[in-house]
Parts: structure tokens; C-alpha cells; sequence
């Protein structure tokens, strides 16, 4: 790295230590050239891949998208904002596991309406009558019916 003072371009660490929950490590560093000392904060970059739409368009992942439908389908409902969040990471985890540059965008709805499953039935139907386009009555009956028999 090189020194913000004489920019060098040898210098040295003197401490580092797991910062942000252990989120971020903070190393000391010193100039081996003019001695001057400064601190640099390290943090993994993990890329998301890219959504394909349903109309071919690709886009960058967007988590303030993911958290907003999210909010929608939960709204009033008694759903702790801790239990949201731990939701996105657990879906953020999923998408870069796979390995992929590109996912389907059904592919990112389908993880929503797990984690939405698991955290409200009411948010989960509300999720996926948008998602599914329910035209009628009886598409919303046939979605309970599959929670009730499935427990979840």
C-alpha cells in the first residue's frame, strides 16, 4: 500500500485487529521511508451476480429492492425488523453461493416467498398473488390450502 504522506510504496503493519463484529480488520501501518503512521480498514467486496428481468433486461442486484418488497408484504404485520433483515442475508448467501454471474429474477421471487413462508403466512400469500399474478378467487384458496396441508 502505498504512504498517503510521501507515497511511498514500502510500508509496513504494525497491528491489526477484527473490527465491525468482526466484519472488518483495522491495521496500523507505518512508512518504512518517512516513519509517518495511519490506519486502513479492510473489508471483504462480495459481488452479487446480475438479475436477469423477465424481459431480458439485466441488472445489478439491488438489496434496497429486495428489502422494499420485503417491507411491503410485511406491512403491519408483526415481524421484527431483525427477522427482515437475517432474511436478506440468508438470501444475499444463497445467490452468491450458486457461483453464477447471472440469475433468473424467478429465481431471487422464489427465495423471497421461502423466507417470507417462514416469517408471516399472511405476507407470504400477499407476495405471492403479486408475484404469481393470482387472476381470481380461487388461485388465492388454492395457496392456503397448500399452507395448511403443508404445515408452513
Amino acid at each position: 500500500m502505498h504512504c498517503p504522506f510521501c507515497n511511498a510504496q514500502d510500508t509496513k503493519v504494525i497491528d491489526s485487529r477484527l473490527v465491525a463484529e468482526g466484519e472488518q480488520v483495522r491495521r496500523r501501518r507505518e512508512c518504512v521511508q518517512c516513519g509517518e503512521r495511519y490506519t486502513t480498514y479492510e473489508t471483504a467486496e462480495l459481488v452479487m451476480p446480475k438479475i436477469i428481468k423477465q424481459n431480458g433486461n439485466r441488472e445489478p442486484f439491488n438489496e434496497d429492492k429486495l428489502r422494499a418488497g420485503f417491507l411491503r408484504a410485511l406491512e403491519k404485520r408483526p415481524v421484527s425488523v431483525e427477522a427482515i433483515e437475517a432474511s436478506i442475508t440468508r438470501i444475499k448467501q444463497k445467490l452468491r453461493a450458486t457461483g453464477e454471474r447471472e440469475l433468473d429474477s424467478r429465481r431471487v421471487g422464489e427465495c423471497v416467498m421461502m423466507e417470507l413462508k417462514e416469517l408471516d403466512q399472511v405476507a407470504y400469500v400477499r407476495f405471492a398473488s403479486v408475484y404469481r399474478s393470482f387472476e381470481d378467487l380461487s388461485e388465492f384458496i388454492q395457496e392456503i390450502d397448500q399452507l395448511e396441508q403443508t404445515g408452513k
